[in-house]
């Protein structure tokens, strides 16, 4: 059956879509969006970009389920290339919108773990690159948290992108690959062969590699004591009343 055409298919999005709260509502989106890619692959492409820097710029939660749909509407290499540039498009683009509009209302609502990120960006401005990619590897301070507040630790544009993109690598290919994954299992007997249990060893290897060889780096190098304490804290309570 042929798609409808953009008229149509511009009539479903005002009326139809939103955005997944759940894997089940994942699922009916990534077979909507594909049926539709058929045909339309620029509509759809255009549609999801636009999504995912709009939550992403302005800090809202929900990128995994969005990885996940990459992964399940565009294949997990196509997918995991989208997920890594629109993650870093829209953190700097938030990163931006922090800088221009919002650094007071950051120290204003979060003065504790600013200033805890602010002295220990100090004590490791030599490594500064490896310091965020600390932080992304091992989310002791959210991803949100991070894009908002390094214009206050005043982190130069090309170290955060650079760390960004680098940093969030695994995390988009884990989503990505586990949206694939999804978006191919139609019963049980399908997780258990042998193509599916290749890529979830594959899943969990860049999950645990990465990690392990940064996190020996900070240990050797890095001052990062104390970034898991109050000031994590006092952001989740805040974000959680938002």
């Amino acid at each position: 059956t042929a798609a409808p055409g953009p008229q149509l298919f511009l009539s479903l999005c005002l009326s139809r879509l939103k955005f997944p709260s759940d894997l089940d509502e994942l699922r009916e989106l990534a077979e909507t969006l594909k049926f539709y890619k058929q045909e339309h692959y620029g509509y759809v492409l255009l549609l999801y970009c636009s999504a995912y820097l709009y939550k992403q710029s302005f800090a809202i939660p929900g990128s995994s389920l969005l990885n996940m749909l990459a992964g399940a509407i565009f294949g997990p290499w196509e997918g995991l290339f989208l997920a890594c540039l629109l993650t870093t498009s829209g953190s700097t683009f938030c990163f931006l919108l922090s800088r221009a509009f919002g650094k007071q209302y950051v120290v204003h609502f979060f003065p504790e773990k600013v200033a805890l990120l602010q002295r220990k960006a100090e004590e490791n401005r030599s490594s500064l690159f490896f310091f965020l990619l600390f932080l992304r590897f091992f989310p002791m301070t959210p991803n949100w948290f991070l894009n908002i507040t390094c214009p206050v630790l005043n982190i130069p544009m090309p170290i955060f992108f650079s760390s960004v993109f680098i940093g969030l690598i695994p995390y988009n290919f884990i989503c990505v690959r586990t949206g694939s994954i999804l978006s191919e299992i139609s019963s049980l007997d399908d997780i258990f062969s042998w193509g599916t249990l290749a890529q979830l060893l594959a899943i969990a290897l860049v999950a645990l590699l990465p990690g392990a060889l940064i996190k020996r780096y900070g240990h050797a190098h890095l001052k990062v004591d104390g970034l898991d304490g109050d000031g994590r804290d006092q952001a989740g309570r805040h974000r959680k009343r938002r």
